[in-house]
């Protein structure tokens, strides 16, 4: 006799398990804690076998019989369900390891030892945020050119363009590292070309004229802020190293006997060691901070915990508090004045200036130099860059009546 929705419903835990029949070999067996599990009772080549169909009250009586139904199809065309049913369990799983997130995952992991910690968490956030809830579950074979466009075209939607093209760089590399281990064919972010608008190029504010510079270095000098930030910002244009390398910088790099400050490769942007010679201006502000903050581990710490390097906005903000807006000047400007001063003004050679940038630098072998390259050339200039900013600074001060405080002359009106 067939079951019944109401004779399911109404079957109860015994002594023992048992089983309520409905026919075709499907049955209800109900355990001795209440549990009531769907099977089919079949043989295949000669041999009784038992094919599991799910549980109640989630898989109910006509779900049951409709999946009993294709299995008996299946034997119908000569195929074991068991077996056909592992055979689809494991392609599950291996399409979930093959999935976009998981190759993601992994090709992200091998990167952490070679970027920087800010990079990496920036581009793990955007692939959670961005690729992840559209193309995360998806087998990356499977993954088409219009489908990976339409996940880019959501980014591109809201403005963020610049953004957009860093998810399809990222989506490349991905997609390159799943062929490279023979989980993917090809790469399909070639045939997007064209069809994302390229961002619009947007450099970082500086200030590379000389005469402006002056009045910049002289408004610095007179910052009436907190110490810790009045040395950063005083110790920024002689050093122009990349505001994270500045602000996280910590006691233990320097030798201030030796005028010299030795960041780690873990700290560099290019995740190679990197020396920047100290010029004597350089040296007396950071003798002068050392009373203050030498007992703790950063340079320039936090005020709201030693423990903690200040916030990354506070020379930008100590900037605007001098007159000076973000779209004038910047604490990643500092890189490009010397950059562009250093070759144009005074003349250096090119290959100085960008190797004190941590610019990757080859010689004419093609070989990258190593970080002691031309260390005594470097330590002049950098004490010649010092001496200029000084007389850039003594000019500016011949000039104005009073210190730039308050409103500057890029202040925008109220």
């Amino acid at each position: 006799m067939a079951l019944s929705d109401k004779a399911v419903s109404n079957a109860k835990a015994g002594p023992k398990k048992y089983r309520l029949f409905d026919g075709d070999g499907l049955y209800l067996e109900v355990s001795i804690k209440g549990g009531k599990y769907w099977r089919l009772k079949y043989r295949f080549s000669g041999k009784e076998k038992c094919l599991a169909l799910g549980v109640y009250p989630r898989v109910g009586l006509k779900l049951a019989r409709r999946r009993s139904d294709e299995a008996r199809q299946l034997l119908t065309d000569g195929v074991d369900p068991g077996e056909q049913k592992k055979i689809a369990r494991a392609a599950g799983v291996e399409a979930a390891g093959n999935s976009f997130e998981a190759i993601a995952l992994e090709w992200l992991i091998k990167q952490k030892p070679t970027w920087a910690e800010s990079h990496w968490t920036r581009i793990e956030a955007m692939l959670k945020r961005d690729l992840f809830p559209w193309l995360g579950s998806r087998p990356i074979t499977a993954i088409t050119p219009p489908e990976l466009l339409a996940a880019l075209r959501r980014i591109e939607a809201r403005g963020a363009v610049e953004t957009t093209k860093r998810a399809r760089i990222v989506a490349g590399q991905v997609f390159r590292f799943a062929v490279a281990i023979g989980r993917a064919e090809r790469d399909i972010t070639p045939d997007l070309r064209g069809a994302i608008a390229p961002p619009v190029a947007k450099h970082l504010a500086a200030i590379v004229e000389p005469k402006e510079a002056g009045k910049l270095l002289l408004a610095i000098e007179h910052y009436v802020g907190t110490p810790v930030v009045r040395a950063a910002l005083r110790l920024a244009p002689l050093t122009f190293v990349r505001p994270g390398e500045l602000r996280g910088a910590r006691w233990s790099e320097f030798d201030l006997d030796a005028g010299e400050w030795r960041i780690s490769a873990e700290r560099m942007k290019t995740r190679k060691p990197h020396i920047v010679p100290l010029a004597a201006r350089a040296v007396d502000i950071l003798r002068e901070l050392q009373p203050l903050t030498g007992n703790f581990e950063f340079v320039f710490p936090s005020h709201r915990s030693p423990k903690r390097p200040m916030s990354e906005n506070a020379v930008l903000v100590a900037l605007r508090a001098l007159g000076y807006p973000k779209e004038v000047m910047t604490g990643h400007g500092f890189r490009a004045m010397a950059r562009t001063m250093l070759d144009e003004v005074l003349n250096y050679r090119v290959d100085l200036i960008e190797h004190q940038l941590a610019h990757a630098v080859r010689d004419a072998n093609g070989r990258a130099y190593n970080r002691t390259a031309h260390l005594e050339a470097r330590r002049t200039m950098m004490q010649g860059w010092s001496d200029y900013l000084d007389q850039l600074r003594a000019q500016a001060t011949s000039l104005s009546v009073a210190p730039l405080m308050g409103p500057a002359p890029f202040e925008r009106a109220a």
